[in-house]
């Protein structure tokens, strides 16, 4: 285990490791946990998988194809994990923190926008639509989304770069978020990413950034950490 990213957030870097046993490992980490259980963040890649929350609809995956589809008890619709992505399950008991699920999902994608920032690109929030997001035609403007988008279409001139979905058991979370770094692609094109249909997914490289998995996953676990510590 790598050391400590704060007294009471221990960082787990997991590697490239199978979804569904991971699901399973977060599951019985949380039953089991007990009121002095340290916290943990666990850092991953997984295998190409699709994934369906709790809400997700038969009809927002395509044409999964050779891609396995696991059902979840997260939040959220159909969406991606392969290689190149990197994975944050934060292991959080929300009551011991002194914060509620609202501020919980807002802390996390901070911690996305504070990622992006460090690499120059400015991620944004879309009302309703959880994730972060970059402007396709200049991802390293800075200016704040103002207004009604183009069409009234929410996603207008967006792509998704980190998407987030949670589950909170006895005040403990689990399941987490996803930060495009470099991918396949492709595979978003099997499903209507988060039940979106039409919605684009970037990852750092194809909006110019170029960086590894590595170096992206030691600056999200820093700005997780600093705001999922009490």
């Amino acid at each position: 285990m790598a050391p400590s990213l704060a007294p009471a957030l221990q960082r787990r870097d997991l590697g490239r490791v199978d979804y569904a046993a991971t699901y399973a490992a977060m599951q019985r980490f949380t039953a089991e946990r007990e009121a002095h259980t340290p916290d943990e963040l666990w850092l991953c890649e997984h295998p190409p998988v699709f994934t369906q929350g709790l809400a997700g609809k038969p009809e927002h995956l395509l044409a999964p194809g050779d891609i396995p589809v696991v059902s979840t008890n997260r939040g959220g619709q159909v969406t991606y994990h392969g290689p190149g992505q990197v994975v944050a399950y934060p292991l959080i008991d929300l009551q011991r923190a002194g914060y509620y699920v609202k501020a919980y999902v807002y802390r996390l994608e901070e911690a996305v926008i504070r990622t992006l920032t460090h690499f120059g690109v400015t991620g944004h929030r879309v009302a309703g639509a959880p994730g972060i997001y970059v402007r396709l035609s200049d991802p390293f403007d800075h200016a704040a989304l103002t207004g009604p988008r183009p069409g009234g279409d929410p996603f207008a001139g967006l792509g998704k770069i980190s998407a987030l979905g949670i589950k909170v058991h006895r005040h403990c979370t689990y399941h987490g978020l996803a930060l495009n770094v470099a991918m396949d692609l492709e595979p978003y094109s099997r499903i209507n990413p988060c039940g979106h249909p039409g919605l684009r997914t970037v990852d750092l490289s194809t909006i110019g950034v170029t960086t590894d998995t590595a170096t992206v996953a030691e600056v999200l676990s820093q700005e997780l950490a600093r705001r999922l510590t009490p």
